[in-house]
């Protein structure tokens, strides 16, 4: 299976081709327990969806459309710091699969994979702080800060039938979109020039990243084994109530019956998916992602012009279009 971006942008093949070959060095450990264990993780793949993002606003920024190296260096420090997030939420969530391949802590053990998630954010700070600036150090720092509350948010909300998508949402900024929104917004300050588009970038990728959960969390529901790379209804059996059930709810009561016990029955992922699916859940979910993405898109489309904003345009598409 194929999990890497596929989108007909040439202009940044080359970025991707060598931000793949640069992580692995990024990430050399003495140990060889901690280097195998953090290798697994990059050998699983990945959509590259945010060092992409990253490579198409600074080719939009930059007059000669070129990126910089420290632009070059953010795009990998975000994929090392999203890479890391990835396995403390398979521990936590107790995955046995990450994009088809076995996850860190059953590969080798929990202690070992506590580390390797730890290894990575410590290594995307080093490279961090290397680059010499501090408003782009606070900016990234803040996401590590938004993942630790994304998951008190979620671990306090598990198999809650009670949940508002207000609270969704905002558990959906912390642990998705502040990532999209602070990267995007950091390639901004790398760029001395365009200190007044800053904000404007920041809800781009805020935008993006909410749709981008919004639509994954339709596939837990929507997917395949073959299309997620792990089981459907995953988020479901961990008790994290996601946009589609929630919308489903009113519609089906019988889904909180079989939340407060906590799908502990055989057939109750099953059926809860069967159930959401008899109702207008999805469809309600997928216009708002869509909301989030048309926001993402007047931003871009009311400021900027039509032939430097085709290729941003084209991947809050992309977004969207993951649920086809």
């Amino acid at each position: 299976m194929n999990y890497f971006l596929n989108l007909p942008i040439n202009s940044i093949n080359d970025e991707i081709k060598q931000l793949n070959k640069n992580l692995n060095t990024m990430i050399a450990a003495e140990n060889p327990i901690l280097y195998a264990a953090a290798e697994q993780l990059f050998s699983a793949g990945g959509k590259r969806i945010r060092p992409t993002i990253i490579f198409l606003i600074s080719k939009f920024i930059n007059s000669n459309n070129q990126i910089s190296t420290e632009q070059k260096r953010l795009a990998e420090i975000t994929e090392i710091i999203h890479t890391a997030s990835l396995v403390h939420d398979d521990i936590i969530d107790d995955c046995d699969k990450r994009r088809g391949i076995t996850t860190v802590h059953n590969m080798f053990n929990t202690k070992v994979a506590v580390l390797a998630g730890d290894f990575l954010f410590a290594q995307s700070s080093w490279y961090l702080a290397n680059l010499n600036n501090l408003n782009v150090v606070k900016t990234i720092s803040k996401i590590i800060t938004d993942f630790a509350e994304g998951e008190v948010q979620q671990g306090i909300k598990l198999f809650d039938s009670e949940i508002s998508v207000a609270e969704y949402i905002e558990k959906s900024f912390y642990k998705t979109a502040s990532l999209m929104a602070c990267s995007c917004k950091a390639t901004i300050m790398l760029n001395n020039n365009n200190n007044n588009i800053q904000n404007d970038f920041y809800l781009y990728g805020k935008h993006l990243g909410l749709a981008f959960q919004i639509i994954d969390d339709i596939l837990d529901v929507k997917g395949t084994l073959y299309d997620l790379g792990k089981s459907p209804g995953s988020d479901l059996k961990n008790g994290n109530l996601t946009a589609p059930l929630i919308l489903a709810l009113n519609q089906e009561p019988d889904i909180k019956k079989m939340i407060d016990r906590e799908f502990q029955l055989k057939p109750d992922t099953n059926e809860t998916i069967k159930k959401i699916k008899n109702t207008n859940a999805i469809q309600k979910a997928q216009d708002l992602a869509e909301e989030h993405i048309q926001l993402a898109i007047h931003i871009v489309k009311k400021k900027y012009p039509e032939k430097q904003k085709k290729n941003l345009l084209l991947i809050a598409y992309y977004v969207l279009s993951r649920i086809n």
